[in-house]
């Protein structure tokens, strides 16, 4: 009986991948991130699936991280955004997606008085993440950059 191959992995299998190797190696995505070449926000996104991935970025990931190489070539597939990639039952993404529904409102509004009509681009963006000691428990600033585009009128 012959043995049918099995499918070479997708991007959400190459993310599940890392996360296992990035455990079972001790990894922090600093590290990870230093060996790509990018910032750890867009870098924890591309190996999560949500950004695409050079072949040389790829394979430095896979190299630190002891990938298969179908799962490194997984990574260089284009990536898979939206809610579907997103777990809106972890605690975390469920809280801030209560803090937009909560100031989501406010944050157009003020966008709009600030800049008029339009959006905040999630294409030319960026992202950090820091920790702010505070005696009373240390806080999470969250920054989002993105660009301005308005809507264009014809």
């Amino acid at each position: 009986m012959a043995v049918t191959p099995l499918p070479p992995p997708d991007r959400a299998e190459a993310a599940r991948a890392v996360l296992l190797a990035k455990k079972r190696l001790g990894l922090r995505w600093d590290a990870i991130a230093e060996a790509v070449g990018k910032s750890t926000v867009w870098t924890t996104s591309a190996l999560l699936g949500q950004q695409t991935l050079t072949r040389e970025q790829a394979v430095a990931a896979g190299n630190l991280l002891d990938l298969e190489d179908a799962e490194v070539d997984a990574l260089t597939d284009p990536p898979v955004r939206g809610a579907s990639a997103v777990d809106t039952t972890d605690p975390l993404v469920y809280r801030l997606t209560e803090a937009v529904q909560v100031y989501g409102a406010t944050i157009s509004e003020l966008v709009r008085e600030e800049f008029g009509d339009g959006i905040v681009s999630a294409v030319d963006f960026e992202m950090d993440l820091e920790r702010v000691e505070d005696p009373k428990g240390d806080r999470v600033r969250i920054t989002l950059n993105g660009k301005f585009l308005p809507y264009r009128v014809w």
